[in-house]
């Protein structure tokens, strides 16, 4: 009897080992495994506007213990036109992958060219694992030290108070041909890098573009100076200007990749050739005044319309330009 009461005793402690075992893989196979990601970036440059591109230099290192993430060969940059890995290394002691490396990327995003050169742009970056979605990987933020040193951005400053860096689960509305899925549906785990960068110079930038166009404005307007009986010299100069506006507009659209929604350079070029159709219409007025022998009227016509189209440019291009700069 003690013997049986001995055997049942052992039986009863080797299930619940069995049950507690098996709850213990479960548990461990129900919870993805966690990368521990940190991210250091060394340079940011060569940034066209009119390709929607740049350039970006960083170091990445990963922590796992899932040696079959294998980020060498997996390692995903949505967002990245290309990348290289100019340097990686991998430590595997101590129970855990330990993977460093240099990546260099060409990167794509979107501008955001309707106030500029008011503008300030926003850089993202997303590393993901090409291999293992969500249920199966998880990325955490190594949040210790620094995540970008004093590198020269020529032209920009980052705005240090929006860097950020989050985990989120990426959805795709597929499976990629992958049968076990229940529906079209699958999400990856995406460490996300946001940097929103600030123009330096703003107003060198600004009088670099414009100039032009109001030295445009200000030929048409000194047509105001000349007799209004000197017809072919106001129109000449009129029409000169506003080929000149027009020129000056082609130059910085070349510079800028298309939008779809109206611009401050299509707003201050287009309230510019307004204004000088607005001079050329005056010396059409001014011209039929004095062909009906009206001098003085002619005189005193050029006189107000000269200051009411100098007036409101002048307001029209600060509202605007305030706006912008809101």
């Amino acid at each position: 009897m003690p013997k049986l009461k001995k055997n049942l005793l052992l039986l009863a402690f080797c299930i619940l080992n069995s049950f507690f075992s098996g709850f213990k893989s479960f548990a461990e196979s129900a919870y993805p495994d966690t990368v521990k990601t940190g991210i250091y970036i060394t340079s940011i440059h060569d940034i066209d506007f009119k390709q929607k591109e740049y350039t970006i230099n960083f170091w990445l290192w990963l922590k796992y213990k899932n040696k079959d993430f294998d980020f060498l060969h997996n390692l995903e940059i949505p967002e990245a036109k290309s990348f290289t890995q100019s340097f990686s290394t991998v430590d595997s002691s101590n129970n855990r992958i330990y993977v460093l490396m240099k990546l260099q990327c060409v990167m794509k995003d979107s501008w955001r060219i309707n106030k500029f050169p008011f503008d300030r742009q926003t850089l993202r970056l997303t590393i993901e694992n090409s291999q293992f979605d969500s249920t199966s990987l998880v990325f955490v933020v190594d949040t210790l030290g620094e995540h970008y040193g004093r590198f020269t951005l020529n032209g920009w400053s980052i705005d240090k108070d929006s860097f950020n860096i989050s985990v989120r689960n990426q959805p795709y509305k597929t499976a990629f041909g992958d049968d076990s899925y229940d529906k079209p549906y699958s999400a990856y785990s995406a460490f996300r890098v946001k940097i929103r960068i600030i123009r330096e110079g703003i107003w060198t930038s600004f009088w670099k573009i414009f100039l032009g166009m109001y030295v445009a404005f200000m030929i048409a307007f000194a047509c105001f100076y000349i007799h209004a009986d000197s017809i072919e010299s106001r129109f000449n100069l009129s029409v000169g200007s506003l080929f000149a506006a027009i020129g000056n507009k082609y130059i910085i659209d070349s510079a800028l990749p298309d939008s779809a929604s109206p611009t401050l350079v299509d707003t201050l070029h287009g309230l510019t050739l307004l204004f000088i159709f607005a001079v050329i219409a005056s010396t059409i007025y001014a011209l039929k005044l004095i062909k009906e022998n009206k001098v003085n009227a002619a005189n005193r016509f050029d006189g107000i319309i000269r200051k009411v189209l100098l007036v409101c440019y002048v307001i029209l291009n600060v509202y605007f330009i305030f706006k912008a700069m809101g």
